[in-house]
């Protein structure tokens, strides 16, 4: 019952209206031919892809799940995946925005990030297998040998071969320092991996005939913690000289989690018995190697639910323009019928709203910041390049965490619209709400990514990185101050920005007395930040909407209409954040662990 299609018209007024994307990309020598042309063909297509043939196998791929035969260890994907796959490398969508050098079409990154919006909003458990490939070919590319580049870039780039990245142990997430897999060795300069690895995404699988695992472990004489940690290409089969495949690697999936979602991906435990592997960088710098695919990881979870955010608030719209429940307040609605289409109450039309405004706010961070990517890899400005690191670092922990906490929220009013009927499985609802759960928690705790943001990002470099944002912030409000129709815009975006200033200063200052203070205050703290981003492209879609509201076309009077209520609504919750992230430690510390 549940329907998908494409925002092609939200991508395009973003990238053509509010960020000029073409004009920024002619300022890259990779991109300068990229025109609004190609851009809108590449998603057009795109979009088909994503709602004619992954969207069609979501509900059933979640229901049937994967199957593992412990026999052989071989994973088999539900029914219609492998057969999408193979469309999907047959259409060139793995090579979209991957290096010429290796097969790749050289597109920018800011197109796969619409790109995969789409994916996601079709099937969030299938695009994690080309999703995490992708990430392998990222940390490849950073850190890989010319002879590694060489034989595994171009099979990745064409999706001929999936990738994956096993960090987890079984007694150790989030804190790899822990971890006890360990490196032999050889004569040959190749290694011995031997260990266990869990909650491994896409792990296992019949998508594709070779899987390359980047693998952390530990070299004999390795310094303890996380300075000890060594990154290893091991591929499923071994790869001959010719490039052809060879024998079979001893490293099988022992198990499949059984989950509360995403459960058409193999989430595999794989268990590493002197499995072949090569090193990728440095001996005992692992994390700086396997960074580049965890950062993208984290801002492709962030895509996987901007696209549940999507087709969750598309199907509840359409099904709240149906569903007839009781008369408005106000007065009859619909007369001619029993009682009144259900959008015409106004919290379900809050519901809606939020779910929208989370969505289009998202859309236009996510895009902007992969734009951002594109000029930190390919600008000829040695300065342009370390303002888009800069700012991107700063904003990765944000698009994880943020986005991935809205997208809960909206998924969760999305099914609240259906009622009763959005608990039921076949209206698709309550998967979305399930699949949306594990973003909150996988590639770094949303905790984590507030830690992250206020003690690394913010206090760690003396709020360097912020103020760059700031200013962006400042010089859109300074430029805009005269305008009398951008004050209900203007005025509460220059207040967050002023408010998280002074709280930055407040909370820098605790943490000299006490660093617990970060980790009391970290999880507010990034809420409001991710609402001063927000409010910022949400300003900027206004001032777009409100030049051209009169041009007859209703997408400006709907944009406004969405603007309006994200200012009045929910950038709000601000107030309250604050006010919580001021109270401290004490509270939190308090209570002796006994008595828990």
């Amino acid at each position: 019952m549940a329907t998908y299609t494409p925002p092609l018209r939200d991508m395009q007024f973003v990238l053509h209206e509010v960020l000029n994307v073409t004009d920024e990309l002619k300022l890259l020598p990779r991109h300068a031919d990229v025109d609004a042309d190609t851009i809108n063909a590449v998603l057009e297509e795109g979009g088909k892809f994503a709602s004619q043939v992954l969207f069609p196998i979501n509900i059933s791929g979640d229901t049937e799940g994967c199957t593992l035969d412990k026999t052989t260890h071989e994973v088999k994907a539900p029914t219609g995946f492998k057969e999408a796959y193979a469309q999907y490398v047959e259409g060139g969508w793995p090579a979209l925005s991957c290096d010429p050098e290796y097969g790749g079409q050289g597109l920018p990154l800011v197109i796969n990030q619409c790109m995969y919006e789409m994916m996601n909003s079709g099937n969030q458990a299938w695009t994690m297998y080309p999703g995490l490939s992708h990430g392998a070919y990222e940390a490849l590319h950073a850190h890989g040998t010319p002879e590694q580049k060489a034989t595994f870039l171009p099979k990745l780039t064409s999706g001929q071969w999936t990738g994956t990245m096993c960090l987890t142990e079984p007694h150790c997430g989030t804190d790899l320092g822990m971890l006890r897999s360990k490196a032999e060795p050889q004569a040959d300069g190749s290694y011995k991996i031997t260990g266990q690895k869990i909650f491994i995404s896409a792990g296992e699988h019949d998508l594709a005939e070779n899987i390359v695992h980047l693998v952390l472990a530990r070299l004999p004489d390795a310094p303890v913690g996380s300075k000890g940690i060594s990154l290893f290409l091991v591929p499923k089969f071994l790869v001959n000289a010719d490039g052809s495949l060879g024998a079979r690697n001893p490293v099988f999936c022992t198990g499949l989690e059984h989950k509360m979602g995403i459960h058409g991906n193999a989430t595999a435990q794989i268990n590493l018995d002197g499995a072949i592997g090569t090193l990728v960088g440095q001996p005992n710098k692992g994390l700086a190697a396997m960074f580049v695919m965890m950062n993208a990881a984290r801002l492709g979870v962030g895509n996987q639910s901007l696209g549940l955010t999507e087709v969750a608030y598309q199907n509840a719209v359409a099904y709240a323009k149906d569903r007839i429940q009781m008369r408005a307040l106000s007065g009859p609605k619909n007369p001619e019928l029993p009682a009144d289409k259900i959008i015409h109450h106004p919290d379900v039309r809050k519901m809606l709203l939020t779910a929208r405004a989370y969505a289009e706010g998202g859309r236009a961070f996510a895009i902007w910041t992969a734009l951002q990517i594109d000029k930190e890899l390919h600008s000829d400005d040695e300065d342009e390049r370390k303002e888009s690191a800069d700012l991107v670092a700063l904003l990765t922990p944000i698009i994880k965490a943020f986005i991935t906490d809205n997208a809960w929220i909206a998924t969760s009013h999305c099914m609240q619209v259906f009622g009763g009927h959005g608990y039921v499985k076949e209206w698709g609802m309550e998967q979305y709400v399930r699949d949306a759960r594990i973003n909150m928690i996988y590639e770094g705790t949303n905790t984590i990514q507030s830690l992250d943001l206020l003690g690394r990002k913010v206090l760690g470099d003396n709020g360097k990185k912020l103020k760059a944002f700031g200013k962006l912030v400042q010089t859109f409000v300074e430029d805009e101050g005269t305008n009398e129709a951008m004050q209900e815009f203007i005025n509460p975006l220059a207040d967050v920005g002023d408010k998280l200033t002074k709280l930055t200063t407040e909370l820098g200052m605790k943490a000299f007395g006490n660093a617990d203070e970060v980790g009391a205050a970290a999880v507010d703290y990034l809420r409001v930040a991710g609402h001063l981003v927000f409010a910022y492209f949400w300003a900027r879609m206004a001032k777009v909407a409100l030049e051209k509201q009169n041009a007859g076309d209703p997408f400006y009077t709907a944009k406004l209409a969405t603007a309006r209520f994200y200012f009045a609504k929910l950038l709000p919750e601000t107030a309250g954040l604050i006010r919580t992230a001021r109270t401290g430690l004490a509270p939190l510390m308090e209570m002796d662990e006994a008595l828990f």
